[in-house]
């Protein structure tokens, strides 16, 4: 650890002696404290919290930090800590630092992007212990076009002896308003530039980043989108030659509760954690942005990424709409000694256990957000019934239940309005969801290994205090027959499949030999590279979908232009039943703007067996996502339609406008009769 710290501090010193930044000795740490400084309230009793209101801003201090927000706007300006004044870039603008900011539209309108600016200042809570602040901006028809018709209320929470500050949002539609759609809402961090140069948002997913420098005009090239650059002059020599795209870095909401930055001259962390997911859009297994350059942190609590227009909810007029988004946590820690920079991490992951154990906080003054005691648990035991795999139940181990609104099998995957709240069953299939808010709820599920979604038809109404108990809930995967072959496996992701190595001149180094390697860049391009004329052909029983099935069905580049592709599925068939029908299931990860069309034994008939028609605006071949929406089609083939022996079936994706329409699949079954 001590030599790699070493290293790295020694690459920084260059970097930022390119820049010309300059280092001064006052923001160092006191060399002879040991252990990471947010402990050192455990050495002596910590200062209370402090609230100081001025003309413009107002100063939250608890003597661990110092957070100045500009007033009454409620946009954090400074954040001092550790010796130094701010930890958030002093060369940007005072709205450019830490805000809350989103995307809207109204109906039918151009999207408009808005920095949340409060009107009016309040004073929640404040004692020693505990200090709460609002920044409230109010919606009135004198506004409408201007700003999207929500009140929307920033509240700020600091805690004695807390290394860090906690806040969150309450957003309301009145019944009598505006309809409109909204797109994207967040909290955004911009930190200093000449400090936070190493990233790190899970154990295997750190490193050195490329400073915003080296994403300007003469240092990089901008490759097949905007936000993807090749390094081409970058201030780090050592980086020369590397793609820097920020969706590189996304990650599943399951997965994404801790992620930052850390300095090494001071030795400082800056960590956005996010201990529950039940205000995120979309689910667990929902993407989205984490940290990039800049050195930017979010919290992202709603987007379209890695879903599209279906993941944007719209609010008519006459429909009432409150939420709570948060509280996210923004924690600071530091170490007095240089060699133990990169152990930041780990006490943030640390740190960040500690938020998840707390939640829900009983801290948070505002009504709209219950505490423990106001919340409501469901129990109950998640069994599959197939009976082509066994007569008796089968134990749902590792599947994921969840109670979120009302809807459709699947509708949690594009739900944006309400809350979520998800377990993962254990090996005898028994669940448990915990802290669920007040109201009504479908019961959902998937299950790992079978295709599908649950929803349980009754609603379950959660009321303060309630322990529900489900009892056994027994789930009939979709299946009319056994099973006559099987491509993949069903966990609604690609990754199983065959991912090539990336193009070696666009390289993530980061991401190689990485569990993770689909999200390096430009791997779209590998098909035209493997399959230059003739298309992909997998044959049952010789073909091995690990080396053979290529992750995405994508068109083949011929010149400046794109073509459809068409992939082959061949098998052989014996004593087929020409008056029954077969079943084949295709489980889709993914789909952009793609077509998927079924043919049997006959490439060139005019009219398909099948189609899904246009589907899917995820994008996430584009964004290295392995995964989108998940969608499950079944095609009904006549039996007549095979012939003993030899058989083959046509998967074509006529759709080639460009190179990201594409489809990545899931899992395949072709079953036969009953």
């Amino acid at each position: 650890m001590k030599k790699l710290a070493d290293r790295l501090l020694h690459r920084l010193t260059d970097r930022v002696t390119a820049l010309g930044a300059d280092h001064h000795c006052s923001e160092r740490t006191d060399q002879g404290t040991s252990g990471l400084r947010h402990r050192q309230d455990c050495r002596m009793p910590p200062q209370g919290v402090r609230l100081y209101i001025h003309d413009r801003y107002v100063v939250m201090d608890n003597g661990i930090l110092q957070v100045t927000l500009s007033k009454p706007g409620g946009i954090i300006t400074g954040i001092k800590y550790n010796a130094i004044d701010n930890v958030l870039e002093v060369r940007n603008k005072e709205t450019n630092r830490g805000y809350w900011d989103l995307h809207w539209n109204e109906v039918g309108g151009k999207g408009i992007f808005d920095v949340i600016s409060g009107v009016t200042f309040r004073v929640i809570v404040e004692t020693e212990e505990h200090v709460e602040i609002s920044f409230l901006r109010t919606w009135d028809p004198s506004l409408e076009g201007k700003y999207i018709p929500l009140n929307i209320d920033k509240r700020f929470i600091m805690l004695r002896g807390s290394s860090g500050v906690y806040t969150y949002g309450i957003y309301e539609h009145l019944k009598e308003w505006p309809g409109f759609e909204l797109g994207e809402t967040r909290i955004a961090f911009k930190l200093r530039k000449d400090k936070f140069h190493y990233m790190a948002m899970a154990d295997d997913r750190k490193r050195i980043m490329p400073f915003p420098d080296d994403l300007c005009k003469g240092r990089c090239q901008t490759l097949d989108y905007q936000e993807a650059s090749l390094l081409t002059a970058p201030c780090d020599p050592h980086l020369q030659g590397e793609v820097d795209d920020k969706y590189q870095y996304s990650c599943e909401n399951k997965d994404l509760r801790v992620h930052g930055w850390i300095s090494f001259d001071p030795p400082v962390g800056f960590w956005q954690i996010t201990p529950s997911n039940e205000f995120r859009s979309g689910g667990p297994l929902k993407q989205n942005l984490t940290s990039h350059v800049g050195p930017t942190t979010l919290a992202v609590f709603h987007s379209t990424h890695y879903a599209g227009k279906t993941m944007m909810p719209r609010f008519e007029c006459g429909e009432p709409w409150k939420k709570v988004f948060g509280p996210v946590f923004i924690y600071l820690n530091s170490t007095a000694n240089r060699d133990d920079s990169l152990c930041l991490w780990d006490d943030a992951k640390i740190k960040m256990k500690a938020e998840v154990e707390s939640w829900p906080y009983s801290f948070v003054a505002s009504e709209d957000y219950p505490k423990s005691e106001e919340r409501g648990w469901a129990h109950g035991r998640l069994l599959i019934h197939d009976r082509f795999i066994s007569n008796d139940l089968i134990s749902a181990r590792g599947a994921y239940v969840g109670l979120a609104p009302p809807g459709d099998a699947g509708s949690w995957q594009i739900e944006c309005k309400g809350y979520q709240f998800w377990a993962i069953a254990d090996e005898a299939g028994y669940f448990s969801i915990e802290n669920v808010r007040p109201g009504e709820y479908n019961l959902y599920a998937w299950v790992p290994g079978f295709i599908g979604d649950y929803r349980n038809d009754t609603i379950v109404t959660v009321t303060s205090g309630c322990k529900i108990e489900m009892g056994d809930i027994v789930y009939e995967p979709p299946r009319d027959g056994p099973t006559l072959w099987e491509i993949g496996i069903p966990d609604r992701k690609a990754s199983e499949f065959f991912i090539p190595d990336p193009d070696p001149m666009l390289v993530n180094r980061a991401l190689v030999h990485h569990q993770d390697r689909f999200r390096q860049y430009g791997l779209w391009k590998r098909y035209t590279d493997l399959y230059p004329n003739d298309d992909l052909v997998y044959t049952i029983g010789v073909s091995d979908y690990r080396r053979d099935w290529f992750f995405a069905h994508v068109p083949r580049k011929k010149g400046d232009v794109h073509e459809g592709t068409t992939w082959q599925i061949r098998f052989k068939l014996e004593n087929t039943d020409q008056k029954a029908n077969y079943k084949l299931r295709v489980a889709i990860a993914s789909a952009t703007l793609a077509e998927l069309q079924v043919r049997v034994n006959d490439a060139e008939a005019i009219r398909p067996l099948f189609t899904t028609g246009l589907i899917g605006r995820d994008n996430s071949i584009a964004r290295h996502g392995i995964h989108g929406v998940y969608m499950l089609y079944t095609v009904n083939i006549p039996g007549n339609r095979f012939v003993q022996g030899d058989n083959t079936i046509f998967l074509k994706q006529p759709r080639c406008n460009g190179p990201f329409q594409g489809i990545m699949y899931d899992y395949i079954r072709l079953e036969g009769t009953p």
